[in-house]
């Protein structure tokens, strides 16, 4: 899926939705760093994409939260 689609996809939910998918991307992001830190898991393009998403979650959240 192409960044466009994902901030489109993000910029079609809720407040509410944005914040459990942020707790939920940043449980993920624990648990990533965690098993590469053990060294069990050699995703390190997920890692990488996981905190773009991220990123593009929070500014989408951001934006919503100005317009108010």
């Amino acid at each position: 899926m192409k960044s466009a689609d994902r901030v489109k996809k993000l910029r079609d939910m809720s407040p509410d939705e944005l914040e459990r998918q942020q707790a939920e991307m940043s449980e993920q992001m624990f648990k990533l760093r965690f098993q590469w830190a053990m060294g069990q898991t050699e995703s390190l393009k997920k890692m990488r994409e996981l905190r773009k998403d991220h990123a593009r979650l929070l500014t989408v959240l951001r934006e919503k939260e100005s317009e108010q």
